[in-house]
């Protein structure tokens, strides 16, 4: 009679091994690719010490990482079931009468258990890390760490206040976009038409306004009238801004609820807000189906031959499903589809055809 408790534990440790040592060889080679970058960077802008270059890459590589874990999991499952089907223990327990659901238990529970892990905990860490090493690179390459997409034409934002929206213009961010220079602001009434451009060498985010210095005021139908310093109200706060307005990567999934409720009040658009969101929440769901995946084109006995091109196909397949999910996701955060439809379909999708596909070669 099989002890099931200690089988499960035995498979479950074979899964967490398998993927773990995945996901370090793989982590391994993105912290050589990025000190390697990191080097070239420092190479251009003058000489940074060796130390806070491994120190930024170590900062830098969580938050890299932490896409990887579906892709490991997928490598670490195959790998798995392929070692217990050469060593014939897959066969061995089919002859005990475990079904194939039985000893995929194990495994879909640590894969499951992993993605809560990433979301929950590992993903505010990785959060803090890529928030510090941005500050920290600014500090070693003598710059601002940029937040702000900005062109040749510098950044622009678009805001809402207590008087009316705006649009602020600016040719250089400072300090994650809480300071701006040369700065125009086009001011919008509570009806939305036009009421006044303001020109400011600076601009300083506080608690509820801009404050513009060295403004000079447009108003229509009126001359210029230089002012010193003019309050510009705002939603945004100097806590949120750098967020809203930032690298998804650096936002903690407890955070990104309220920024997409500040990005709203702000009216910014918070597209890829509520898609990074939605990726977090989907991510143990995506754990959990990467082993399906894997299960479809590794529980083949070896003895039956087609083993490397079934492998062959679940790498194929899994990229593709990257690719899918990857476009998906930039037409989520274009606006162009719901924010949890670009998430949650392509997830369930391949959770759908996995189980098809496992239940016709179990039960023929």
């Amino acid at each position: 009679m099989w002890n099931w408790a200690t089988l499960e534990f035995y498979l479950a440790r074979r899964f967490l091994v398998a993927i773990l040592a995945t996901f370090v060889l793989c982590a391994g080679l993105i912290f050589m690719i990025d000190f390697v970058e990191l080097l070239r960077q420092s190479g251009k802008t003058g000489n940074v010490p060796l130390f806070t270059l491994v120190g930024l890459t170590l900062l830098r590589l969580p938050a890299y990482t932490e896409f990887l874990l579906p892709f490991a999991i997928l490598v670490g499952s195959i790998a798995t079931l392929l070692w217990l089907s050469r060593k014939s223990e897959l066969a061995v327990m089919r002859a005990g009468g475990m079904s194939a659901w039985q000893y995929l238990r194990p495994g879909l529970v640590v894969a499951f258990a992993l993605g809560v892990f990433a979301v929950a905990i590992y993903n505010p860490l990785a959060a803090t890390a890529r928030a510090y090493s941005e500050q920290l690179a600014a500090d070693a390459f003598g710059r601002d760490a940029k937040l702000f997409r900005s062109d040749a034409e510098g950044v622009w934002l678009r805001q809402n206040g207590t008087d009316g929206e705006s649009v602020i213009s600016a040719l250089y961010p400072e300090k994650d976009g809480i300071n701006l220079r040369l700065v125009t602001a086009f001011i919008f009434d509570k009806m939305g038409a036009f009421s006044a451009r303001i020109d400011a060498e600076r601009a300083i985010l506080k608690n509820g306004y801009w404050e513009l210095q060295k403004a000079v005021v447009g108003a229509v139908d009126q001359p210029p009238n230089e002012v010193g310093v003019y309050l510009l109200p705002t939603h945004l706060t100097p806590e949120r801004v750098r967020d809203t307005l930032g690298n998804v990567i650096s936002v903690s999934f407890w955070q990104l609820p309220n920024l997409i409720e500040h990005a709203e009040k702000a009216r910014i658009s918070s597209h890829r807000l509520r898609v990074q969101y939605e990726l977090l929440l989907s991510r143990p769901l995506l754990c959990l189906a990467m082993v399906l995946l894997a299960a479809t084109v590794s529980l083949r006995s070896f003895r039956s031959g087609g083993i490397q091109t079934m492998v062959i196909t679940g790498m194929i397949g899994g990229f593709g499903f990257f690719l899918m999910a990857e476009v998906s996701r930039q037409i989520g955060n274009a606006g162009l589809a719901p924010p949890w439809a670009a998430v949650w379909i392509p997830t369930l999708a391949v959770i759908l055809v996995t189980t098809t596909v496992l239940l016709h070669q179990e039960d023929g």
